[in-house]
């Protein structure tokens, strides 16, 4: 497709409500300030999460997963999210130490309702906080201490539209290329044999 020129834009907040309905009270006024009991529930189950950060070069988002309960309450406003074996890029990490917001979604397999957390984390190596997050004796070497500003439900419908946790909805995975065949064309000079030999050594590594 060629983008065709002339392009409307809106730029003004006032327009762009305008275009929608008024909120609901069930969405403006759900922000809490602190974890209930709900929000609890739902990070207990929680193997799956999404971060999102902005740093001086722009914003980045990663996916986080883990046993259920990996994000740790610690107390009603703070919780605990801790770094495993990856791809060492940083990304999120290099952003929060410019400038240190960040913002969570929170799934749990199953249910369509999705937790938003919004505040503020800062990398922490501290060896009393990290001990509990132990997976088979390996402590993480840091996590994320998030301080939760904000905390609210979002509603089904996007996971509904996509059908995501609808098994008979999944691809077959040879529909796509392999991740090898991905890398070598996105990484100049990559053979796939090179990628197969740092892919053994990220595997050696383990998860934990």
């Amino acid at each position: 497709m060629t983008l065709p020129d002339n392009i409307s834009f809106v730029t003004d907040e006032a327009v762009l409500r305008g275009m929608h309905h008024k909120m609901m009270s069930r969405s403006s006024d759900k922000v809490l300030t602190r974890l209930d009991k709900h929000c609890r529930d739902i990070l207990a189950l929680a193997p799956f999460c999404v971060i999102a950060t902005q740093g001086p070069a722009g914003a980045d988002a990663s996916p986080r997963g883990d046993p259920p309960g990996f994000i740790r309450v610690l107390d009603d406003t703070h919780v605990l999210l801790p770094d495993r074996v990856g791809n060492n890029r940083l990304d999120n990490y290099v952003n929060l130490l410019a400038n240190p917001r960040i913002a969570m979604l929170v799934l749990v397999p199953g249910m369509g309702e999705t937790l938003r957390i919004n505040g503020t984390a800062r990398i922490t190596n501290d060896a009393r906080l990290l001990e509990a997050s132990a997976i088979r004796d390996r402590a993480p070497k840091i996590g994320l201490l998030i301080a939760v500003e904000e905390a609210f439900l979002h509603c089904s419908k996007a996971l509904v539209r996509s059908d995501l946790w609808n098994p008979d909805s999944h691809i077959d995975r040879k529909q796509l290329a392999t991740y090898t065949q991905m890398l070598t064309d996105h990484v100049e000079g990559l053979t796939a044999e090179e990628s197969e030999r740092q892919g053994r050594i990220m595997a050696e590594r383990g998860l934990y």
